[in-house]
């Protein structure tokens, strides 16, 4: 990547990549229309020596180019790399390196981040669109005496120190001196973009950015265009996974979508005789499993194809649903059951009395299920929500009407 590395030419034009958001590419659009107009009135304004007629609120224009040229910087920087804001400020000339692939020995160019919140470095590919960018920012920046970009101190926010003087890739000149670039100038020049694009959100309030948003815009790309979520942790820089997954937006579409592929690969693994057609007699038997579901006391909730485990003594199955309905009958079992344990102690069929005793406790339980269920519902309340009874009776009612003669 010369343009990265070694050559100071400006390319001729800026190159602007596609994204998914397309309020993204409008803002990018719209940074680049606004830069070369103000160029072109300061260009003008100088050659006829006339006053400029846009100027912002100090009146000096080359500062309205300023912030235009920086907020362009800054949402191509962060949407292509996806790291935070203090670690795009402490870039500098010297993160940019070159890395040999020993198998083709094709040179590929990497984008060193600097130990920021996780206190750990990483290394991140330079893409051609993002190396576009690079290159612009460093001719932009680098002295036109000497060629090499300005060492500068930077303030850590967070640290609360002075870094040493390094050759910073986002700084300027202000008031004839090279200063870093701050976050509040990247704040003004993305308000002033977003106030020109007239971008607005759902709801139709004016859009507001903030350059963390980019950051969770660079990790739902990455995430949906198929990159593997422990990956994008890395690139990140997230020590937690879950932390990642809270970036990713996640839309019902791609759930949908999502949820239908992996259908179809359980589906392909799966014997495909396991999807042919069932035959009558197939048929048959499946819709009788669920009319013999059916029971005095409930409803047995074995799966299909299945034996009875406990040889239909339902009262002793945990599968059994017992209905609210037939408590009583519930409550005479468990009484005959204890008359009966009763009558085998007294007669010494101590063989009978540990079955018994298995079926009196499944009964109890039963009851204690049924008790429970009881409360829930007194306790319940009602919303006034029409249950399906009663919109159908309505429906089915005026559908008989005799029409009228």
């Amino acid at each position: 990547m010369p343009e990265v590395f070694g050559d100071a030419t400006p390319p001729r034009s800026i190159r602007k990549t596609p994204v998914c958001h397309m309020q993204v590419s409008e803002l990018c659009q719209s940074l680049v229309d606004f830069r070369h107009a103000s160029a072109r009135r300061r260009g003008v304004g100088a050659r006829l020596g006339t006053r400029p007629a846009a100027r912002d609120e100090t009146g000096n224009l080359g500062l309205l180019e300023e912030r235009a040229f920086w907020a362009w910087a800054t949402i191509e920087f962060l949407q292509h790399t996806g790291v935070r804001i203090e670690e795009m400020l402490e870039a500098s000339h010297h993160a940019l390196i070159q890395y040999k692939l020993p198998t083709s020995g094709e040179v590929v160019p990497l984008l060193q981040v600097a130990p920021s919140k996780t206190d750990e470095e990483r290394l991140l590919l330079v893409s051609p669109e993002l190396a576009d960018v690079l290159s612009t920012i460093i001719a932009r920046v680098r002295d036109p005496r000497t060629g090499a970009i300005p060492m500068l101190p930077n303030y850590d926010v967070a640290e609360k120190i002075w870094n040493p003087p390094m050759p910073l890739l986002f700084q300027w000149t202000y008031g004839g001196q090279r200063t870093p670039v701050s976050r509040q100038l990247i704040r003004n020049g993305l308000n002033e973009v977003l106030e020109r694009t007239g971008l607005t959100d759902s709801a139709g309030q004016p859009l507001d950015f903030a350059p963390h948003d980019f950051r969770r815009i660079f990790i739902t790309d990455a995430i949906r265009s198929g990159l593997p979520p422990h990956i994008a942790q890395v690139l990140a820089g997230h020590s937690d996974i879950n932390t990642t997954m809270g970036y990713n937006a996640i839309y019902p579409a791609d759930a949908i979508e999502a949820h239908r592929a992996f259908i179809a690969r359980r589906r392909s693994l799966r014997p495909s005789e396991e999807y042919r057609t069932p035959t009558i007699e197939e048929w048959d038997a499946f819709l009788a499993h669920f009319e013999k579901r059916k029971v005095s006391i409930g409803t047995c909730a074995r799966a299909f194809w299945t034996p009875c485990i406990h040889e239909h003594a339902c009262v002793r199955c945990s599968l059994l649903r017992p209905d609210p309905a037939q408590r009583a009958r519930l409550a005479e079992i468990r009484d005959n059951l204890i008359a009966r344990v009763i009558e085998a102690e007294t007669e010494g069929w101590l063989g009978e009395v540990e079955g018994l005793q298995i079926s009196l406790a499944g009964a109890e339980e039963k009851l204690s299920q049924l008790d429970v269920q009881i409360s829930r519902q007194q306790e319940s309340v009602d919303l006034g929500i029409p249950t399906f009874r009663e919109i159908v009776a309505p429906t089915t009612a005026a559908a008989t009407l005799p029409e009228p003669s």
